[in-house]
């Protein structure tokens, strides 16, 4: 099996699509994390919105953006890289325009911003991992997937923390970064579509061109229980810390802040670390790590309101390590899996798992927490067990 056994940062640019193309994560990033955090705010303050009508519209705009999905692997099947990466990009430009048109109380108007927003959302980590599988093989492709995730949490916590700085402008200064947010999109997209990349026909043809994705349903169903980790951050730890160990907000910020600095910084090294084991070992063993951070979430809790925060934030690391772990191998093993005439729709019905997993869990875990912690991180770790259990032992070894 052949491994990646050094970061060459020029060698790492040039796998995940180029220059430019970095630069066009990172301004799309930028501009996530300038928005995503308070949209629900932006909703609920400039549109005089109810918080449960802001918020249903926005789930809507999710689950219903998957349904873009099938297209998208087609699309992707017939050679379109970063047309459908710049696609992704200048649908969520759209999806700005509509917020900031939407009048006072146009809960339809900013329901439509929600949708657009949530097909760019959706389309752009299928679009984006073809695009670098398609300029980049084997682990030195895997490397490439995990520096773009690197950059863009470094992109989206940037942005996050440029808006928390201008939130006291109030409802002007969140329609200001909606604005920038919309700018960079525009800007993201057209630097995006300038790569001009596409799939050779010759790969995208190979085996006739036709025939299904591999279903890999094992896989995907496992991909939804690991996605929880996903959310355990910003939804559950804050959950606990405030309502269950009543500890200070602080340390909600201090586990966030923690999870972008961890992935930033050792997304890639850690991904190139474990080249030396099989993709599906890797995401296995995320399993385990991540299963190993439930239980250490339901002793900590078991320690009060002294020791609680702390504890806390102390596990947090370990599930943020079982987080890199997963989204260092998830998706390089379905790209790994896939045959090039079939990738695009793998890595469409992958997100199809990952979005559908985003979009339950918030659920989930607020329907467990008021049951104790043993109901959520006990059912937490059980299910990620099965699902560790159920990578491990298919056939396939890649």
């Amino acid at each position: 099996m052949a491994t990646t056994t050094k970061i060459r940062p020029r060698a790492l640019v040039r796998a995940s699509g180029g220059p430019r193309y970095a630069v066009a994560l990172a301004v799309d990033a930028l501009g996530t994390g300038l928005l995503r955090p308070f949209l629900l705010l932006y909703g609920v303050t400039v549109v005089r919105l109810s918080a449960s009508a802001t918020g249903l519209a926005m789930t809507v705009g999710v689950i219903v953006g998957l349904g873009c999905m099938p297209a998208v692997g087609r699309r992707l099947d017939r050679g379109a890289r970063s047309t459908v990466v710049a696609a992704s990009m200048l649908v969520r430009v759209l999806g700005v325009v509509l917020l900031l048109a939407a009048p006072t109380g146009h809960v339809w108007l900013f329901a439509a911003a929600a949708l657009f927003l949530g097909i760019g959302n959706q389309a752009w980590p299928a679009a984006h991992a073809a695009l670098v599988a398609t300029v980049a093989h084997g682990r030195e492709r895997d490397a490439a997937l995990a520096a773009g995730r690197a950059l863009r949490n470094a992109g989206l916590g940037v942005g996050a923390l440029l808006a928390t700085a201008c939130l006291a402008g109030g409802t002007a200064a969140l329609r200001a970064l909606a604005v920038v947010t919309g700018l960079a999109y525009l800007g993201a997209a057209a630097l995006a579509w300038s790569v001009r990349v596409r799939a050779d026909a010759a790969a995208s043809t190979k085996g006739g061109g036709g025939g299904s994705a591999p279903r890999m349903r094992a896989l995907l169903a496992a991909n939804v229980v690991y996605v929880f980790c996903l959310n355990v951050p910003e939804i559950a730890l804050p959950l606990v810390l405030v309502t269950q160990l009543h500890a200070s907000p602080v340390w909600s910020g201090v586990v966030f802040v923690a999870n972008t600095l961890l992935v930033v910084t050792l997304q890639v090294p850690v991904t190139v670390l474990m080249s030396r084991f099989s993709r599906r070992t890797a995401l296995a063993l995320a399993g385990v790590v991540l299963v190993a951070s439930y239980l250490g979430f339901l002793a900590a809790t078991s320690l009060g309101h002294g020791w609680g925060g702390p504890s806390v934030a102390a596990v947090s690391v370990v599930c943020t390590l079982g987080e890199i772990l997963y989204a260092g191998s998830a998706t390089a093993l379905v790209t790994a899996l896939a045959p090039a005439h079939v990738l695009g729709r793998a890595l469409a019905r992958l997100q199809l798992s990952t979005g559908f997993g985003l979009a339950v869990s918030p659920a989930a875990i607020t329907a467990l927490a008021p049951h104790g912690p043993a109901a959520l991180w006990g059912s937490l770790a059980a299910a990620t067990l099965g699902s560790a259990g159920v990578v491990a032992t298919e056939r396939s070894r890649t």
